[in-house]
């Protein structure tokens, strides 16, 4: 202060034609003793840190004396709470308060504070530009040591407030009060060791920070990366080794009483280091903030101002109030002698840090190297420069739990941080693409996950083919099928004069042969990839060959009942009326029927090929989807129509008195038929995908296959095995 004084005096442009004096006092460490300090030199008078009586205080904030001016403006506050209470007790007097060490973010409260200023930037700028480092090097898990008191609570605050949204816990908070900072730092030293935080945030003075290095080596804990806030990062005792620099000190209290004649020049202390002038420093600019402040308030108004030079002060001094100076310190705006702008932003100056790093040289000790800078909010970094704790260039890895991989997803563990998570596997048609995901993504409808979880990949088309098993299986039983079909129509055909094929209606049976051989045959447009026309194809196949099956054998039980009845008195017209002719008059009468409609319904709303998104999975289902459910069921309902009738027509000529009976073998296998449509229902609308489709072939087959077996079998078991009972006297026998 007294150096920036003379500065002052000794320049030409500011404040010329005054000199500046002053007055210094003790605050003697106590805030209360602070108080007294400031009164004292608010008021006038003077006391010392011994006196026993208070000061006897002025209620005016300017006393002349001897042709001297008191300024009413205070340097000093050095803690956050000594400028509390300064600032509190002086505000009501407009007593401007610069402090150059209280650094507290509660302080810029200029409704509760509006008399003070400082000339150290708030700790909120450090507290910010420290989570930008945690953020920017991914540290997620941070042990943190804080001075119990509102440096450190405030500082640990504004961390946290900063890196809320970033996902940075704090594994602990250790507080150190000097009043027990032996036992305090063994419990801080611990708890580091404990933890698997490898960064730890420190908000603390030197001297605290030194009995916890020296508890850390008492443990052999050298692997942690400090973040150390300015109260200690550039102390020259704690650059040298912790552990010498403390045996060091107890050599010190073993000498001899000082003599007086002792020199300071060899002295290595804090406060004879001249190569770190930190606080020094924010002196320096308080008193020059003081002068530019008074320096407007001096100036004379325009016109009288000295012709030379128009920021000359009056060539008298002005009487002022001391809330005069505070606006005018408010509003203060210069270039300091080394270059820097300066002016206040309400009580705070703009927040200019150096970035610093601990290096060890080649010789062990400690050095600083320039590392970065924070302007206001603004981090520059020079990561190359910097030398980790690990002593590799790999920046230390501090978290609690490891950044998910592509294709899992972040799972908090109850009750814990949420730093602290377990790496969950996306769900299947779910994906992320990136380390650390919080949430798995849903794939678009056309596309599916990939087996690893990290892309969407396009959807397979499936249909039911001919290469996979069930289709297969599917095929063979249809080839088959009309194989053994064709095997009976060619034995009907070489046998077709015989009495068990003529007593038969044998242009029926080939007809039905015939419509079988289709059924099994229409089995096949099911399978392979759906198109235009075979999805038109398949269902009119089938619908039309199964009603000309079951025309067939509704006409041919009806044959049977009307032989029967011809048999009595007066009935012989009933079969010349229903001859050959009206019977293949019938079987094209109901299947036109359905011929009729098949075509509205294909010519109206055909099933088109179309993809079945609605299937979750790796494949979509390219089916042929019916865009009429009401024509696929008219189709369906017309056969079953024709089902039940020759089932209830078969069912009354089962006992007709004849030794071979067809109308029986038309019952069982009409009742066979109706079962498995009957089952077919509840399962095709159950299944899906390929499996639909799947379904209705096996219905097609398993009736075809019960018509086949259950008319033609016992007929061809004669014909081939007993031909014996082949003839006119075996058939028509009772």
């Amino acid at each position: 202060m007294v150096f920036a004084v003379e500065e002052i005096n000794h320049s030409k442009t500011l404040l010329p034609g005054v000199k500046l004096g002053y007055h210094i006092s003790d605050s003697c460490g106590p805030p209360l003793w602070a108080l007294r300090a400031a009164l004292s030199l608010v008021g006038g008078d003077s006391t010392s840190c011994n006196s026993a009586e208070p000061p006897d205080y002025s209620t005016e904030g300017i006393k002349e004396r001897t042709g001297d001016r008191l300024v009413p403006l205070i340097i000093g506050g050095a803690s956050t709470v000594e400028g509390q209470i300064l600032s509190r007790i002086l505000g009501p007097l407009s007593v401007p308060l610069i402090s150059y060490l209280a650094s507290c973010p509660c302080l810029n409260d200029r409704l509760q504070y509006p008399n003070f200023f400082r000339t150290i930037p708030s700790d909120i700028y450090q507290a910010r530009a420290i989570a930008q480092l945690a953020i920017r090097f991914n540290w997620t898990w941070i042990g943190a040591v804080i001075a119990n008191n509102d440096y450190g609570h405030v500082a640990i605050k504004v961390f946290q407030e900063e890196t809320q949204g970033a996902r940075v816990c704090l594994a602990f908070v250790e507080t150190l009060d000097r009043e027990n900072i032996v036992s305090d730092a063994r419990r801080a030293a611990l708890t580091i060791q404990a933890s698997a935080a490898r960064v730890i945030l420190m908000f603390t003075w030197y001297t605290d920070v030194k009995e916890l290095f020296m508890q850390l080596a008492k443990i052999n804990v050298t692997d942690r990366q400090f973040l150390a806030s300015e109260a200690w990062s550039t102390s020259g005792d704690l650059l040298q080794n912790v552990v010498t620099s403390k045996v060091g000190s107890l050599q010190k209290a073993s000498l001899p009483p000082c003599s007086g004649t002792e020199s300071l020049e060899g002295v290595e202390h804090p406060f004879t280091d001249t190569s770190q002038l930190r606080v020094t420093y924010n002196v320096y600019l308080a008193v020059y903030a003081a002068a530019h402040a008074l320096h407007r308030l001096l100036s004379c108004p325009d016109g009288d101002s000295s012709p030379r030079n128009n920021s000359s002060t009056c060539s008298y001094l002005k009487h002022f109030a001391p809330i005069e100076l505070l606006q005018h310190l408010n509003n203060v705006n210069f270039t300091t002698p080394q270059g820097e702008m300066f002016y206040f932003q309400g009580a705070d100056i703009p927040a200019k840090y150096d970035l610093v790093n601990w290096q060890k040289t080649l010789e062990g000790s400690q050095k600083l190297v320039l590392i970065g800078r924070v302007d206001g909010l603004d981090l520059h970094l020079n990561e190359s420069a910097i030398q980790w704790s690990t002593g590799s260039n790999q920046v230390p890895i501090s978290v609690c739990s490891k950044s998910c991989p592509p294709g899992t997803r972040e799972a908090n563990r109850k009750g814990e941080p949420l730093c602290c998570f377990d790496c969950i596997p996306c769900a299947a048609g779910e994906i992320s693409n990136k380390t650390g995901s919080l949430h798995c993504e849903r794939c678009p409808l056309e596309f599916w996950s990939n087996v690893e979880r990290t892309a969407c990949i396009p959807r397979q088309l499936d249909f039911l083919s001919f290469n996979e098993i069930l289709g297969i299986t599917l095929t063979t039983a249809a080839v088959f099928g009309t194989i053994v079909t064709t095997a009976v129509f060619m034995v009907f055909l070489c046998y077709r004069q015989t009495p068990m094929v003529r007593a038969n209606n044998s242009e029926l049976s080939f007809l039905l042969l015939l419509s079988l051989k289709l059924c099994f045959l229409c089995s096949l447009v099911f399978i392979g990839r759906p198109s235009v026309w075979s999805c038109r194809l398949q269902q009119a196949a089938f619908g039309i060959s199964f009603v000309l099956c079951v025309s067939c054998l509704q006409v041919k039980t009806i044959v049977v009942l009307a032989a029967f009845r011809s048999a009595r008195p007066g009935a012989e017209a009933l079969i010349r009326w229903f001859g050959p002719g009206q019977q293949r008059g019938s079987v094209c009468l109901l299947t036109c029927i359905q011929i009729i409609i098949c075509a509205i319904w294909l010519s109206l709303s055909p099933p088109v090929p179309q993809r079945d998104l609605g299937f979750q999975g790796s494949k979509v289902t390219l089916e042929c989807a019916m865009a009429s459910v009401v024509g696929f069921s008219l189709v369906l309902g017309y056969i079953g129509l024709l089902a039940c009738t020759c089932l209830l027509l078969a069912f009354l000529a089962r006992k007709l008195p004849d030794n071979f009976n067809e109308a029986k073998l038309i019952t069982f296998s009409m009742l066979i038929f109706c079962a498995v449509w009957v089952a077919f229902v509840p399962a095709y609308v159950s299944s899906s995908g390929k499996y639909t489709v799947a379904v209705e072939i096996f219905a097609i087959l398993a009736s075809s296959y019960g018509l086949l077996f259950c008319i033609f079998a016992p007929k061809c078991f004669i014909i081939l095995l007993r031909p014996e009972k082949n003839n006119k006297k075996h058939i028509m026998a009772r």
